[in-house]
């Protein structure tokens, strides 16, 4: 009774949201194999935070389209690092990866400033896992992190179990980062789908989880020392993470392979 409950609110709130917003881009996933190269792109190998997983590129094994769902998936398995280099410090000199994962992009293909970004999935369970749905800003090449602003709409870190995070960084006076967010309690995030969402607009940022509104942050709040890096477009990304330092250095390998799983994803404009 209360799962119908959920879902007739939802359903409802949904209803409503379309007087309200337009839909503009979105990836349904009804089709089979890679990701539409027209909308995602991949992130290659060793790429931050000192994570475990290599990340690898038109691998169906990793990433895939099937039975109507983006399936990106971690795997323990031994994988040559293209960059390895003998000798060198950090990931550049590790010859192999233990584990290999997926995470795409949308960078130069698309990106927008202020709108609702809804993306319906499921966590995958176990400690070390670290899937996120997050942006950053399009300067990111330019200026870097953390001056370009990232928005994480949604990171679950497995070893936690039944939460999940949403935060804003940005660049504070002094260069370094800056940020501001929220834990929402999610006990079914690992055993059923939900709606992530963003609400972004020239006031302020709203975090969801399906119809409830768990944080709201004025963008007055993230001006840094030049710009405010929330007036500016974001492109998105979608990963699996393994480990760092964030995941934590435990990763449970009797819980995989690991799959995190996205039903579509849908960007919205104000209607008017």
């Amino acid at each position: 009774m209360k799962y119908f409950a959920s879902a007739l609110i939802v359903m409802l709130v949904s209803t409503a949201r379309a007087d309200q917003w337009k839909l503009v881009w979105a990836d349904e996933f009804n089709y089979t194999g890679h990701p539409d190269p027209s909308k995602w792109d991949y992130e290659k190998g060793f790429v931050r935070n000192n994570e475990s997983q290599y990340y690898t590129t038109n691998r169906l094994e990793n990433v895939r389209v099937e039975d109507g769902m983006l399936i990106i998936e971690a795997r323990k398995e031994r994988f040559l690092n293209a960059e390895y280099s003998p000798g060198a410090k950090g990931r550049q000199g590790q010859r192999y990866a233990e584990y290999t994962s997926g995470s795409i992009l949308t960078k130069g293909k698309m990106s927008w400033v202020y709108g609702r970004l809804e993306v319906r999935a499921k966590m995958p369970a176990g400690a070390g896992t670290w899937p996120a749905i997050w942006t950053l800003g399009t300067s990111v090449n330019t200026v870097g992190w953390p001056e370009c602003g990232e928005i994480d709409v949604m990171e679950f870190l497995g070893r936690e179990g039944g939460a999940i995070h949403g935060t804003l960084h940005w660049r504070d006076p002094q260069g370094k980062d800056a940020q501001k967010g929220a834990v929402c309690p999610l006990p079914s995030v690992a055993s059923e789908f939900h709606v992530y969402a963003v609400e972004w607009t020239p006031k302020q940022m709203d975090l969801f989880v399906d119809a409830v509104k768990y944080q709201s942050i004025p963008l007055t709040d993230m001006n840094g020392p030049r710009v405010n890096a929330f007036r500016y477009p974001h492109f998105l990304l979608l990963g699996l993470a393994m480990g760092g330092d964030w995941g934590g250095p435990t990763i449970d390998d009797s819980t995989g392979p690991w799959k995190f799983m996205i039903d579509y994803v849908r960007l919205y404009k104000p209607a008017d």
